[in-house]
């Protein structure tokens, strides 16, 4: 048979694009400049300013506005014949389930969240419709080919976690502008959003180091007790409701009142190498005056502002902030922290940077702050139409028939030994272990089942570390339904912890997602707190692990025995999910983008195939070996 050109390969296509941001525009521009004619695109956001310098088919009067029927109509002009339909709207949504996704013949994700990143995985995977999975971050990107059965799928490769950090740090003993910039943000949902307990910004009395101490002071025993009566009673937005958000008031408390005490915790900075604060003088709290910062955007932006002028700045933020509060629309509604919000993104700025100011830390300019409280890695044009168009290029083999050309590309910032930026790699294997697309997919959760209840099975074991979006729960051979996806029908056992209903050690959960069309088989692993080798590690309920041999083979500690695969935990104090900074270390940043590309992989150059993409070439392919 006469082999079909790529603009008749892509034309009798039908091709969904999950994504319409930085490398999503790059993509549809491709795809109908190559001829793609079927094309559906789903993105819930709408346009922001930030966006303009680098997704091309925004322009400034459609900010506000959708992405995807922008998108849309911006892309009609290259092909004014193609068919196009949009979607405003999240891929979450039960109406894009797997008979949705069933009309395409492929996939293309360009996204920038990995809960909607392993929700399209499963779908292709039940579906059976190739995907073509790619990111960016700075230089840096990578495109594969997820095909069911064929080559690891996106939960094959366990994914870096975003790092953490302790409570009792970010409230107590900041050492890094990180834990600043996170108890600013903890600090604006506890004043103006949805205040969540576990994100508390006041000195933290029970803090670990201070229980383990036996030379606490009377004055901080005393302080601890009246300090967790005042709690009691009142919550920082309680109190600053009384004050009625004065902002002269709410910077004496913060960084004046709360560092005296926590300098009254003696213990705290006792430890070698740790700096004690210094609560800030009337005369650095006091902003009035000439000590704006400057108004022009990108010097106010980059410039790093005194301790004078973040009192300047935090005043005039708080005071938008408390009139948009009183203005919601109801007692239940709250602000939500936007980074492109100026009045919540100076707030935000201005606080870190005081808080860093008390307790010798660096400050950052606002530009800064803002990538670090938006978890941002800048983003490059050029980089998203490199990986738009190796998306299209892999699109074309798949469609065409040619799998076997299909490869995961990596883009590097630095020249390859061999002078090349775009790195080709024979696409990795399914892993037999995974939990998502092997045969009979199953984990291993240790627990303490007296302690872990449902309602946190359901919510930060199944939906947050194992990324289920309707998930129900049947204890297997007794016909009992644990969690139920319909509303109402399991709420009451939330509470409960799972020994109330007799799960113990080798306990196995059936659990099914019927959106994601996902069953996966979960054994429970009882941890002993009574017993060292069995007992979780501190301020951890829960881990998952592969399997429940890698479980025994850790509890009896066997010499020869191979080294557990890595496990997710729970912590029961989390603070929140941030980057150590706006791009981190350059190996940090690639292991979370090359998920395929293990460190231990070795390279082994080997003859290319003679037609690639349909042209000769001598030079030789990459293919990593196991």
């Amino acid at each position: 048979a006469m082999r079909r050109s790529p603009r008749e390969v892509a034309s009798g296509s039908r091709v969904l694009v999950v994504g319409a941001g930085g490398i999503g525009c790059e993509l549809l521009k491709n795809l109908v400049v190559s001829g793609f004619r079927r094309i559906s695109i789903i993105d819930l956001d709408t346009i922001d300013v930030s966006n303009l310098n680098r997704q091309f088919l925004f322009r400034k009067e459609h900010v506000g506005q959708s992405k995807a029927l922008v998108a849309k109509q911006s892309v009609l002009k290259y092909g004014r014949d193609a068919d196009i339909t949009a979607y405003h709207d999240s891929v979450l949504e039960e109406k894009y389930g797997v008979d949705f996704f069933s009309g395409f013949d492929i996939v293309l994700i360009a996204l920038d969240n990995r809960a909607a990143r392993n929700h399209v995985n499963r779908l292709c995977l039940a579906a059976n419709v190739p995907l073509v999975e790619s990111g960016s971050a700075g230089y840096l990107g990578q495109v594969t080919v997820i095909r069911k059965g064929v080559t690891a799928c996106y939960e094959c490769k366990e994914q870096q976690k975003q790092k953490s950090y302790p409570a009792c740090t970010i409230r107590n003993t900041p050492s890094e502008p990180i834990h600043c910039v996170v108890w600013a943000k903890y600090l604006f949902s506890q004043l103006f959003g949805e205040a969540d307990p576990d994100q508390d910004v006041a000195p933290d009395t029970e803090d670990p180091e201070l229980s383990s101490s036996s030379s606490t002071t009377p004055a901080v025993a005393n302080g601890s007790q009246a300090n967790e009566q005042q709690s009691q009673k009142q919550t920082t937005r309680s109190w600053a409701e009384a004050t009625g958000y004065d902002p002269s008031r709410l910077l004496k408390k913060l960084f004046a009142d709360d560092i005296r005490y926590l300098l009254t915790m003696s213990v705290l900075w006792q430890r070698p190498g740790r700096r004690a604060p210094t609560p800030l003088t009337d005369e650095q709290l006091d902003g009035s005056g000439d000590a704006a910062p400057q108004s022009d955007g990108y010097q106010r932006d980059h410039a790093v502002w005194s301790a004078a002028q973040c009192c300047h700045v935090f005043r005039s933020a708080v005071d938008q902030l408390r009139r948009r509060y009183a203005e919601r629309s109801s007692a239940d509604d709250y602000l939500v922290f936007d980074k492109d919000d100026q009045a919540a993104m100076d707030f935000v700025a201005s606080a870190a940077n005081l808080r860093a100011y008390a307790f010798g830390i660096t400050a950052n300019s606002r530009f800064t702050v803002k990538a670090m409280a938006g978890n941002i890695i800048p983003a490059i044009a050029t980089t998203n139409a490199i990986i738009a168009g190796l998306i299209v290029l892999e699109a074309l083999k798949v469609l065409d028939g040619r799998p076997e050309q299909c490869r995961s590309v990596f883009l590097e910032k630095k020249l390859h030994p061999r002078g090349r930026i775009i790195i080709p790699c024979a696409l990795p294997q399914p892993n037999p272990k995974c939990y998502v697309c092997a045969p009979q997919p199953q984990v291993t959760l240790r627990c303490d089942p007296s302690i872990l209840t449902v309602g946190a099975l359901r919510d930060r074991v199944l939906k947050a570390e194992l990324a289920m979006v309707a998930p129900d729960v049947e204890i297997e051979g007794r016909g009992v339904i644990l969690v139920s996806s319909e509303a109402g029908e399991t709420e009451s056992n939330d509470p409960q912890p799972l020994a109330r209903f007799g799960i113990g050690n080798h306990a196995r959960l059936r659990c099914d997602d019927f959106l994601q069309r996902y069953n996966l088989l979960i054994i429970i692993a009882a941890a002993d707190p009574a017993d060292a080798e069995q007992r979780l590690p501190d301020g951890v309920d829960f881990q998952i692990v592969g399997d429940l041999q890698s479980v025994q083979a850790t509890a009896e500690a066997a010499p020869a025995a191979a080294a557990p695969p890595p496990a997710t935990s729970g912590r029961k104090r989390r603070s929140e999910a941030v980057e150590s900074g706006p791009l981190g270390s350059g190996e940090a940043k690639k292991a979370r983008l090359l998920d395929e590309a293990d460190d231990d992989d070795e390279l082994e150059i080997v003859a290319a195939p003679k037609s690639v993409d349909g042209a000769s070439s001598q030079e030789p392919d990459i293919v990593l070996l196991d």
